[in-house]
């Protein structure tokens, strides 16, 4: 399990150390956040049934654990400047999704829940 409190005082830190939490506002963080995302879908771009990315070519490993972590790193200090306890908010949402999907309609199924 993930120790976010942790990773978010060592990033809290990091910015603080380099005197960046003038720049991190919610919206530049949220900005960054979807930067990041981007990064990680464009290793995907290109993905089709004749081309499949080889995630277990280590440079390629590599460039998506990279991004990933970008990922995991802005959206921590999205919740942290927002005051979002995560795995909270992460259950809370598990279980609203869980009232939308009920399994026995939308088993196998991928669509949205307004079109059970």
């Amino acid at each position: 399990m993930i120790n976010d409190k942790k990773l978010q005082q060592t990033l809290r830190d990091f910015a603080n150390d380099r005197d960046w939490e003038q720049f991190h506002s919610p919206r530049n963080l949220i900005a960054a956040l979807n930067v990041e995302a981007g990064e990680l879908l464009e290793l995907f771009q290109w993905e089709s049934k004749n081309h499949v990315v080889d995630v277990d070519d280590p440079e390629t490993r590599q460039k998506i654990e990279d991004e990933i972590a970008d990922v995991l790193i802005y959206l921590l200090r999205i919740a942290d400047k927002l005051n979002v306890q995560l795995e909270d908010a992460a259950l809370a949402k598990i279980k609203k999704n869980a009232q939308k999907y009920p399994v026995e309609k939308s088993k196998g199924k991928a669509v949205k829940y307004t079109e059970f």
